[in-house]
């Protein structure tokens, strides 16, 4: 898909977990010197009848009671009665009412387990406050981001501008799927994909300008750690050289962990929950909620403030029996440091790994949180388990007898590594781990700004996309597969076998297909069917049209199930047609797969977007 015909600004929009970010550039008429970004100051509602802009909208949504609030208070410079609280106002009511408050919509964007298309949020929210779905906050977010656009912009309307949406490497090819829809929703047909460590040093290149070659070099291996609100995501990307010139390409990424910012404020919270018990006070539910909130501002006082030894928390109370109606304690440097660094950061050697623990047969339904909290131990597995991905590269080698691909240079984004004794101390367990294998230590690629870098590097990559700069080659960020049943006869108790197809191998790039003409399948039409669909993050030998027969755990990982009923076409219902396959990555960034037949080149698109329940 091409660019919008009439766009003049090339738009980045950071839809985060914690944070939305837009950036822009003017791109008519650009030449490479002429490029000059700018971060949009985000006008929202901080209080009731207050407004002030900020270059971050808090991606938190607040439910208000229907008397809570006047009709003069919510409105925003462009109307006076928003559908959605949104932003700052959100997070500031959320903190004293959590039990109203909408958030981690991204995150559950991601999750297999759940209808994202229904009223789940807030998720733990009692029968009287009004619930969204994860893909109504996210449309809310982007609702607001194209409004406060229009306000400032009314000659320039968003619809019609280049807009390029960030989504962690991670997000599975529904979660894609969901992103690409709601931004459709709001008007943005034309927008298109990149990957949240792409963004990343795309924004690292914009900065340093033509100083960033005199930092990497042909071989270089950069580790991209990025560990914002919710998440902790991991990319790797590769120097090479073509003609003279270098190139970076994407050659592996990591899991989705759901570990981030949001564990460490619990963490805290639990530090500080567990200090008040020593000293005979309890705590409702409720305000437990509001703790959190609380150690999240400690949290960002303490880390970024080094001549703070320590701050006050203060949690509201409802009752009257405590004086003064709240309970008040301290957070101390001390104790921030201890569960932050040593429990998220511990220096742990290069073989360990997460630790996986049995899970209870019954749990409260929320998201799939990482089971371990350490960091390091995540980014170890990674790294191990990618030490071959950049093997084919020109260029780029392995030390011999390397136990895990070795960074040579590491890139940070995330407003968790702002703080500089987290930085530091992932800084300091990577280099370790390369000395013991005799490997240079990794150097810092500084200058980026933690909290602006990816919306800053996606409108980057719109102007990256007219010609212009320098291109990351990406790809699919996965091996995909789907699975096959055999027609074996029926056995008691033993399911049909089941092989992995591959459909769309890692770094299938964008806007391009690969057809299966020589596979011929039957595909049941008329009547609900189900797809079993694999994906693989380590398995880059595989092309399309490869079988697996046998595959270990740490392979594949099966992604959810689709169950669909593809319309007969004038055939019989149950009817089974001889197809071929065809797999495209769209220019969008999204996985799509089709059927197509061998009778007469009918096509079944197989949805991606399968947690709507529609």
């Amino acid at each position: 898909m091409n660019n919008s015909p009439s766009s003049q600004f090339s738009i980045g929009i950071d839809l985060g977990t914690t944070h939305c970010v837009l950036s822009y550039a003017n791109i008519s008429g650009i030449k490479q010197d002429e490029f000059v970004q700018h971060v949009m100051p985000v006008p929202q509602l901080t209080a009731p009848g207050t407004v002030e802009e900020s270059l971050q909208l808090p991606s938190f949504i607040y439910q208000a009671h229907d008397a809570e609030l006047a009709e003069g208070d919510i409105a925003l410079p462009w109307t006076g009665k928003p559908k959605h609280l949104v932003g700052e106002i959100a997070r500031n009511l959320g903190g004293k009412t959590p039990i109203r408050l909408v958030s981690s919509a991204k995150s559950w964007l991601c999750h297999s387990g759940v209808d994202c298309k229904a009223p789940i949020l807030p998720a733990e929210a009692p029968e009287e406050v009004a619930r969204i779905s994860p893909f109504q906050a996210t449309v809310a977010y982007l609702e607001h981001l194209r409004e406060a656009w229009r306000n400032k912009h009314p000659d320039a309307p968003m619809e019609q501008q280049d807009i390029v949406i960030t989504v962690p490497a991670s997000f599975d090819p529904a979660a894609r799927e969901l992103t690409v829809e709601a931004a459709r929703t709001v008007g943005f047909g034309h927008a298109i994909l990149l990957e949240e460590p792409q963004a990343a040093l795309y924004s690292w290149i914009e900065k340093n300008h033509d100083n960033w070659r005199k930092q990497v070099r042909v071989g270089d291996i950069i580790l991209v750690i990025d560990i914002g609100g919710g998440t902790t995501d991991l990319s790797l990307i590769a120097v090479t050289e073509r003609d003279g010139n270098l190139e970076f390409t994407r050659v592996a990424i990591g899991d989705h962990i759901l570990l981030g910012g949001d564990n460490m404020d619990l963490a805290l919270a639990y530090t500080v929950k567990s200090k008040l018990e020593t000293e005979g006070k309890s705590l409702q539910p409720w305000q437990f909620q509001a703790l959190a909130h609380s150690c999240r501002e400690g949290k960002e006082k303490l880390l970024n403030n080094p001549e703070l030894e320590s701050i006050p928390v203060v949690i509201a109370n409802r009752g009257s029996s405590l004086i003064g109606g709240t309970l008040r304690t301290e957070l101390t440097r001390t104790e921030a440091g201890q569960v932050l660094v040593e429990g998220f950061l511990p220096q742990v050697p290069a073989s360990t790994r997460p630790v996986m623990k049995p899970r209870t047969g019954l749990r409260t339904s929320g998201l799939p949180y990482a089971q371990d909290a350490g960091i390091t131990r995540h980014l170890a597995a990674f790294l191990a388990k990618q030490q071959n991905a950049a093997g084919e590269l020109e260029g780029v080698k392995l030390a011999e007898n390397a136990s895990f691909i070795h960074p040579t240079a590491v890139l940070f984004n995330g407003g968790v590594l702002k703080a500089e004794v987290l930085a530091n101390r992932l800084m300091t367990t990577l280099n370790g781990w390369l000395e013991a294998e005799q490997a240079p230590p990794a150097r810092l690629l500084s200058g980026n700004d933690l909290d602006l870098a990816v919306a800053r590097g996606a409108t980057y990559y719109g102007v990256v996309r007219k010609g212009k700069g320098v291109r990351i080659k990406g790809g699919a960020a996965a091996s995909y597969y789907v699975g096959i049943e055999s027609s074996m006869p029926s056995v008691p108790g033993i399911p049909p076998e089941i092989q992995a197809l591959c459909i769309a191998p890692f770094g299938m790039e964008e806007g391009t297909q690969q057809e299966l003409p020589n596979e011929e399948f039957g595909l049941v039409v008329g009547e609900p069917v189900r797809f079993r669909f694999f994906a693989s993050t380590s398995r880059r030998e595989d092309r399309v049209g490869t079988r697996l027969n046998h595959w270990s755990r740490d392979e594949l990982s099966e992604l959810e199930e689709i169950e669909i009923t593809l319309e007969k076409e004038g055939g019989k219902a149950g009817e089974v047609v001889p197809v071929h396959l065809c797999a495209a990555v769209t220019e969008l960034g999204t996985l799509e797969l089709q059927a197509v037949s061998k009778k007469d080149n009918a096509r079944w698109k197989i949805e991606f977007d399968v947690r709507s329940g529609d």
